[in-house]
């Protein structure tokens, strides 16, 4: 089982559960805390090979897909007997918030994902192969610490950098390597989702200099009409951590909004 940590208000309310994406974990949402659980019923979760979840059996053997990793929280709410939730998401964590609404969209009631990652371009995927060929080669955390600067390159963009570059030390080479191959299967599974919409209110939250992810995830709410896009100025990748009081504004009133629907 994922390690978790959940803050109930009682059975009446409705929950919200955050996904982290690659190298971080729960720790990253600790600017959204306060400000959701004074609302809802919130679940913390941290993925396989993750922040506390780095101990689990489950994370030693074979090679990770997205349904595997997506299944862990599927099991995870079903551990806790909660029947649906909204649900919000950072960086990769959308693509697993995204896949759990093609398995199971009758437990989505709404997603909020920040820093979406809805398609590689030229530029991300010529990063994907570079670090594909580097990664038998140099230290991992020299290629984490590349990412996160070509991803977050602006000088207000370093506390996110180094956040996410600490927390990436927890994990080992091993695991790395394991979340590393789930890049080359991006592409063809954003464009299987593509296909094949869902009906599910969602809120895009992106900063304004979230340079390799902006365009598609505009390109996406331009067609997709249960879907809106908020898009936070001078701010970068991970926008949870560098404007938080606008995420939580707009999230919030989301969720307030998608719960009365």
């Amino acid at each position: 089982m994922l390690y978790h940590k959940t803050y109930e208000l009682g059975p009446e309310r409705e929950w919200v559960v955050f996904v982290h994406g690659a190298g971080g974990s729960s720790t990253i949402w600790f600017r959204q805390l306060k400000a959701f659980r004074e609302r809802f019923n919130v679940l913390l979760l941290d993925l396989r090979g993750h922040g506390q979840s780095h101990t689990l059996q489950q994370v030693v053997k074979g090679r990770y897909s997205f349904r595997a990793v997506t299944e862990d929280i599927v099991r995870l709410l079903d551990h806790l007997q909660i029947r649906e939730a909204h649900f919000v998401g950072m960086s990769l964590g959308s693509i697993l918030i995204r896949h759990l609404a093609e398995l199971c969209p009758e437990r989505v009631r709404s997603m909020v994902l920040g820093g979406a990652i809805l398609r590689f371009d030229i530029r991300s995927r010529v990063l994907v192969q570079l670090g594909r060929l580097g990664q038998h080669i140099l230290p991992y955390m020299w290629l984490y610490r590349l990412f996160a600067f070509i991803m977050m390159p602006r000088k207000r963009h370093e506390e996110s950098r180094l956040l996410f570059v600490r927390e990436a030390r927890k994990l080992c080479q091993q695991e790395f390597k394991r979340w590393f191959r789930l890049a080359t299967d991006v592409n063809p599974l954003m464009r299987y989702f593509r296909e094949r919409p869902v009906a599910i209110p969602t809120l895009y939250i992106m900063g304004e200099e979230d340079y390799l992810f902006l365009a598609p995830v505009r390109e996406q709410v331009e067609r997709d009409p249960h879907s809106h896009l908020a898009v936070i100025d001078g701010c970068g990748h991970v926008c949870n951590v560098e404007q938080p009081e606008h995420f939580n504004r707009q999230s919030l009133a989301f969720l307030t909004k998608a719960g009365e629907g």
